[in-house]
């Protein structure tokens, strides 16, 4: 299937070009909360709508990470950016990790946020189902995004985050997402790549946290590094927005700097 013009809007209009994905369970709104803040002399940020998401919630698509990294990709020749940065919110980790695996030469850096591991996501037979189904049971999501939290959050925000869920995604594509970003194992395409690569997880997640990535992503990347946010769960842009910009955008700054990165560990 051919790219699609992925809906997207601009920020800043500094020299360091970052494309920024969405994961599973919102649109490009969930990087809303740390938008204002953003160094937008230093860099340009795009934050996009994958398919079946947004501006997008009416494309057709296989609603995959592979397909999604050649929308990102294309959007990257629109833009005219050669050479860019990713950031990606959970699934949308696996789409900038396959963005690395299709065009490694035009990475600069990159960030996960509670990243999806490109080994896809093992989960238990009874989380399989409670996933599985959100896409037509909204309580589910609201579940997954109360677990994901540590349970700590108020129920106000609960309710608010799983009604934005269900207004910006398709039911298809959400279903078909999950199957991709799960269950699709390409970490030898990644494996020992130079590209730097910064992990940043919540303590309170008990899914996408400092465990699984020592296990994956800080195996797989000679430049890896690792950022623990002791405040934040999965949603670390609603949760600890200020904390979150400082760990990426310093990231992103040892670009300039000529940095080599850190030791790795958090």
């Amino acid at each position: 299937m051919p790219s699609f013009p992925l809906p997207h809007v601009l920020i800043g209009d500094g020299p360091h070009k970052v494309i920024a994905v969405h994961g599973w369970l919102a649109d490009r709104s969930a990087y809303e909360p740390v938008l204002a803040d953003l160094d937008r002399a230093s860099f340009q940020y795009a934050v996009v709508d994958l398919r079946g998401y947004g501006e997008a919630k009416d494309a057709v698509g296989a609603y995959t990470a592979s397909e999604g990294a050649t929308d990102v990709v294309a959007l990257a020749d629109r833009l005219g950016w050669d050479r860019f940065s990713l950031i990606g919110h959970s699934m949308g980790a696996s789409v900038a990790q396959r963005v690395l695996a299709l065009a490694p030469h035009r990475v600069r850096r990159l960030v996960g946020v509670s990243p999806v591991p490109a080994s896809g996501l093992d989960l238990p037979p009874e989380q399989w189902e409670l996933f599985a189904e959100a896409d037509r049971l909204p309580g589910n999501r609201r579940a997954i995004m109360d677990v994901t939290t540590g349970g700590t959050r108020p129920a106000a925000w609960l309710d608010r985050m799983m009604e934005r869920s269900l207004a910006v995604s398709d039911a298809k594509a959400f279903r078909a997402w999950l199957d991709s970003w799960a269950r699709e194992d390409f970490h030898d395409r990644i494996e020992g790549s130079i590209v730097p690569a910064l992990a940043v997880v919540g303590a309170l997640d008990p899914a996408l946290g400092a465990e699984l990535m020592r296990r994956t992503w800080l195996r797989w990347y000679a430049r890896a590094e690792l950022v623990e946010l002791a405040e934040a769960g999965h949603y670390a842009m609603d949760e600890t927005p200020l904390a979150l910009i400082s760990a990426v955008e310093d990231f992103l700054r040892e670009d300039e700097a000529g940095g080599e990165g850190r030791d790795g560990s958090s």
